[in-house]
């Protein structure tokens, strides 16, 4: 295929996706095995690091954001598969570094948050930030960190 300009356009962004897809899923596995497993977490439930601005809080997530239940875990694993693959693929016919970073921040967390789902059932959130007097219920993770900022990136870029 000759190197023209559209053909440069769409490689160009292609190993900074898959690089920093990479990254994320393994920060974020290594902060799972590391907070949940060592720190044993999953039989703790609870440890203040910063009370009360940062905790670790054991949470499974067997739905998606917010625990809210959609399907099964086969059924998220095969959507977060989906999704990833056509976001990469929009991203690539698209073009763009910036765009590629934050398509590789979500696509990294949410196999990272998939992986999770095939191994347990459910994703492991640990993360529990408040403040000012506000109690915060929920709980995230490294994955969940990237597809946010990830989004964000992509919304303000696409």
């Amino acid at each position: 295929m000759p190197d023209g300009p559209n053909n440069r356009a769409m490689n160009r962004p292609a190993p900074l996706l898959a690089g920093t897809a990479l990254i994320i899923f393994i920060i974020d596995q290594i902060t799972k095995v590391w907070i949940v497993w060592y720190l044993d977490l999953a039989s703790r439930l609870r440890i203040d690091v910063l009370p009360p601005f940062l905790n670790l809080r054991m949470a499974w997530n067997e739905g998606i954001n917010f625990g809210l239940p959609l399907g099964g875990p086969a059924f998220l694993i095969a959507l977060a598969v989906a999704i990833s693959a056509g976001l990469t693929w929009w991203v690539l016919r698209r073009g763009g570094v910036v765009l590629a970073a934050g398509a590789g921040l979500v696509v990294g967390g949410a196999l990272g948050n998939a992986l999770d789902r095939a191994l347990y059932g459910a994703v492991a959130d640990f993360i529990n930030m408040s403040c000012c007097g506000i109690n915060n219920p929920f709980a995230f993770n490294v994955a969940d960190t990237a597809i946010f900022v990830g989004a964000v990136v992509i919304a303000f870029k696409a």
